[in-house]
């Protein structure tokens, strides 16, 4: 075909706004827009790093599940836990770049950053950011019978005495949390690790610790059924399920803000077009109606970001928590 007659070809294409019969024309033309991403019989494996059940294995489910029925693919959650996050980050930072591999990360994956400096990947060369999904923010609890009431005065009794606080385990969002508030405080509350969050809270109720910096779903209902009292919510907006508890900013600490967030991520070999696409319709996904407030029953609340913006957010997270680790000299468990 004469170069002038193609050129015709194609203009009178884009004219009747027949782009994607030109796509097929020119296969470059659709990889640049990610046109060929997910293959139609392609199986997205979604590796999430904890155990099944757990906050970030209920939205990567949840968007799975909405991608396979969107673009007709199969999705296949597959929990690899361990390591404080690493082991299944290891999995899709060393998996082939064709966009078939996609990791479910947290907070503690940007402080893993600091954390584990000789972690057999590197966090920020191997992997991309595709979307943030939402967040949780950290609920200040203590027990119903403390005599503390509010956050200002667990500030004041920080400064005063000796303070426990107990979380889920070193590194963790809690245990970040309070070290966060022993900075901004220049206090001295002593981290108490557990296994998990169900026990620390079984401790808190009965007394032994003075204060956790919990996460929502481990605390709400101990809160509800009147076993502890909220002091504040580490959030910029008060949470819906519990109105009557100020924001740390109303409180007196507005630097305190911690969310345990969640967000996707893919091997960094993976193509711009596909990465852009994918994180377009993860977006979309959570703009459905009916979403966010299924979301916000499991303690979540929605705050979608494609690629572009999840960027820049991770960057600032990683570097926030490397200062906070760094003054607090935390060491992974």
């Amino acid at each position: 075909m004469k170069r002038r007659e193609w050129m015709q070809g194609t203009a009178a294409l884009a004219a009747t706004g027949s782009l994607a019969t030109l796509a097929t024309l020119v296969p470059g033309l659709a990889r640049a827009q990610g046109g060929d991403y997910p293959k139609p019989d392609a199986t997205l494996r979604y590796v999430v790093p904890f155990p099944a059940g757990g906050l970030t294995d209920v939205m990567a489910r949840q968007i799975g599940q909405q991608l396979g029925e969107r673009w007709k693919v199969s999705v296949l959650v597959d929990n690899r836990p361990g390591g404080n996050g690493q082991i299944g980050a290891d999995v899709v930072a060393k998996a082939p770049p064709d966009g078939n591999t996609l990791l479910a990360i947290t907070l503690t994956h940007a402080a893993n950053v600091t954390l584990f400096p000789k972690s057999p990947f590197n966090f920020q060369k191997d992997l991309r950011p595709v979307a943030l999904l939402a967040g949780s923010p950290m609920l200040i609890v203590v027990p119903v019978a403390s005599p503390i009431q509010d956050l200002k005065g667990l500030i004041a009794a920080a400064k005063e005495r000796k303070l426990n606080a107990g979380s889920s385990g070193s590194g963790t969002p809690p245990h970040l949390t309070l070290a966060l508030f022993n900075d901004l405080n220049k206090s001295t509350v002593q981290h108490v690790p557990y296994k998990g969050g169900a026990p620390c809270m079984t401790d808190l109720i009965g007394g032994q610790l003075d204060v956790v910096f919990s996460n929502i779903p481990e605390s709400i209902p101990h809160v509800k059924g009147g076993k502890l009292r909220a002091l504040a919510i580490a959030s910029k907006t008060r949470y819906p399920s519990l109105p009557d508890v100020p924001t740390t900013a109303e409180a007196g600490m507005p630097a305190l803000q911690v969310e345990n967030w969640t967000g996707m991520m893919a091997p960094a070999g993976m193509p711009d077009a596909a990465v852009q696409k994918l994180g377009a319709e993860v977006v979309k996904i959570l703009s459905q109606p009916g979403l966010e407030e299924r979301m916000r029953q499991q303690g979540f609340v929605i705050d979608a970001r494609g690629p572009d913006r999840f960027a820049p957010f991770l960057a600032e997270e990683i570097a926030r928590w490397a200062h906070v680790i760094k003054a607090a000299d935390i060491q992974p468990s």
